[in-house]
């Protein structure tokens, strides 16, 4: 017998469809989308009344800020949280901050970013949550000196003056105020006045909220203008889509960091909106990282778990490793949301198998398509789904168009979670809409099922990362990439596709080294370059590599070359998000060299394997 999915409320996304003589096609949920609030911090307000003692955030580190229990957590409370607002309100009011001079936040997650965050947006003043990485990875700050130079700040808040001196010195213009947690009491301790409530009342939902800056895969970054209404109508969009998260206070145990949507907006907002408990986690989803994620699963069970598809690969590690974390973690989840990336057949699978002999049930992945510029969710997927690419449908009150893009069909949306634009380059905002006014999302999708649209949308890969061989043969990169990281498990965790201009199709490997070693007993000390190129796994890759052709349709399936890196993608090199996704321009321009090496008849210098039609390059490095 077939085990049963674990019952949740979840949302009815029923759409309509108009297919129209053009080839596009518009989708849009049957339920209306249903009323919210001007600002975020309304709901925060009204939780503050409602459960003023409830936890809102906690962290590790005993912090200026909250208080410490015994369980080894300091804690803010809702009723501590507004209250802590005002105060900041009104330091940022006096120092005349606006959308002129806005907040800059340059630390991580926080408290102190969270209230800061939270106040700007109660009194109208917009703010930007900057990445860490640009002020203490990058050695030549440019792209900090890019951002401050779009956002002109007027205050800035770091968390530690020294680790932030260097890029201090180098990108915040000479007299600007600098912040640091030591001196943020000073913020907090400010009485507020009258001009607090005046402030916020004035807000229009149409007003700056936020700016949040892209990743800059392809040149500088670009801020994302985040307004009110969209922050404000995605969380409903997201409760209309998962009901489950107005039936009880949500818990979330999460690393994802604030400058991204994930995190930042999807993920505090669901927090905020419904009256939840936000743990911060300090782990991350990297072998050497995720220890401390461990930690604190083993002591805090969330009610929902949201992570990026990295994420859930270490976390099915752990629970191979210890059955009775994942004990202790099934019991009360009640949904696995992942988003970012898409997730590999195999690690569904995984995670649907250890669930069902952890507590007997199945448990609903719920995944969805979104960007920075729709706040972020568009499209949801809140339904048993084997299917690990299928997307959903859209939301409520969205807006989507799939129109004829090439071979395929590109994601537009429209509705209140849509951006007006980028932070001041209407260049780019023209770029970003078509002449219906739909923000062209860059992504692609097809129907489950084309006679009936109600079965919702899988992902069809990102139309700027698809090229063509020198014959002309377009390779749709995005489906490709997903059927080799199943085919591949567990002895592949990623893929890179190659091959623009070149007459085959390549892939850049990136090896599960623990996953490899299991192919000889003399492995288990052996460096990662000792593990690639020992011939048990050569000879294991050469295999998957014959069988994966022999599936081929064409010359876009066929993948005749690989290149197995013995050097893990690198964060501080961009080729790894900080959400641990794989930044595959990155890694291709990197490594340029190994690519080019990789389609040489004789590549010197490497070590060649031949198979019949086939070739596996061992890479020393990148350089």
């Amino acid at each position: 017998m077939t085990p049963p999915w674990r019952a949740v409320t979840l949302g009815d996304l029923t759409p309509t469809v108009e297919e129209r003589p053009d080839g596009s096609v518009r989708l849009r949920a049957r339920q209306p989308l249903g009323p919210y609030p001007r600002v975020l911090t309304d709901r925060l307000e009204e939780w503050a009344q409602r459960a003023p003692d409830r936890t809102l955030l906690a962290w590790r580190a005993p912090g200026r800020i909250g208080r410490m229990n015994n369980d080894g957590f300091a804690r803010l409370t809702f009723a501590e949280a507004f209250g802590a607002i005002g105060r900041l309100g009104q330091a940022l009011i006096d120092r005349g901050l606006s959308s002129e001079r806005p907040l800059a936040i340059l630390s991580g997650n926080d408290a102190e970013h969270l209230l800061l965050a939270l106040a700007a947006q109660h009194v109208g003043i917009p703010f930007a949550p900057i990445s860490p990485a640009y002020s203490l990875v990058s050695t030549d700050f440019g792209a900090l000196r890019h951002v401050c130079g779009l956002l002109t700040p007027g205050l800035v808040y770091v968390s530690d003056r020294q680790r932030f001196a260097p890029a201090i010195d180098a990108a915040i213009a000479p007299g600007t105020e600098i912040v640091t947690r030591d001196a943020f009491q000073g913020l907090n301790a400010v009485a507020p006045t009258e001009e607090v409530g005046r402030r916020h009342a004035a807000i229009d939902p149409d007003d700056v909220a936020k700016i949040l800056f892209t990743s800059g895969s392809t040149g500088m970054p670009k801020g994302v203008i985040n307004t009110h209404r969209m922050i404000c109508s995605n969380q409903q969009m997201i409760l209309q889509a998962l009901p489950l998260l107005g039936e009880a206070p949500p818990v979330l145990v999460d690393w994802l960091p604030w400058h991204h949507t994930f995190g930042g907006n999807h993920n505090i907002g669901i927090v905020v909106y419904n009256g939840g408990s936000l743990y911060i986690d300090d782990g991350r989803p990297l072998p050497a990282a995720f220890a401390e994620s461990v930690r604190n699963l083993k002591e805090v069970s969330p009610t929902i778990y949201l992570n990026v598809p990295k994420g859930y690969e270490e976390l099915v590690r752990a629970f191979r490793q210890d059955p009775a974390l994942a004990q202790t973690f099934f019991d009360q989840v009640q949904v696995l949301f992942y988003a970012a990336a898409g997730l590999s057949q195999h690690l569904s699978d995984a995670l649907q198998s250890i669930a069902i002999e952890s507590c007997g049930e199945r448990l609903i992945l719920v995944t969805g398509l979104g960007a920075t510029e729709t706040a972020p969710m568009a499209i949801c997927r809140p339904w048993p789904s084997d299917q690990a690419a299928a997307i959903g449908l859209p939301v409520p009150g969205v807006d989507a168009k799939l129109a004829p893009s090439g071979e395929k069909l590109e994601m537009r949306i429209r509705g209140p979670n849509v951006t007006p634009g980028y932070w001041r380059r209407p260049d780019l905002t023209r770029a970003a809409f078509d002449d219906e006014g739909y923000y062209c999302m860059g992504d692609a999708a097809r129907a489950v099922d084309v006679k009936d649209w109600a079965k919702g949308l899988v992902f069809d890969g990102r139309i700027k990362e698809d090229f063509k061989l020198s014959t002309g043969t377009w390779v749709s990169v995005g489906p490709l990439r997903a059927r080799l990281v199943l085919h591949f498990a567990p002895y592949l965790r990623d893929a890179v596709i190659t091959g623009h201009d070149r007459d085959e199709v390549g892939m850049l490997g990136v090896p599960d080294v623990e996953a490899c070693r299991t192919l000889g007993a003399d492995l288990a000390q052996a460096s990662t370059l000792e593990i690639v190129r020992h011939s048990a796994v050569t000879g294991r890759l050469r295999e998957l590599l014959t069988s994966f052709a022999a599936t081929a349709t064409g010359s876009a399936t066929r993948v005749t070359r690989l290149v197995v890196l013995d050097e893990q993608p690198s964060l501080d090199a961009g080729e790894v998000t900080d959400k641990g996704s794989l930044n595959q321009r990155a890694i291709l321009e990197r490594r340029r060299s190994l690519v080019d090496a990789l389609y040489e008849q004789d590549p010197r210098g490497l070590s060649l394997v031949t198979v019949p039609g086939h070739k596996i390059v061992i890479g020393d490095s990148h350089e």
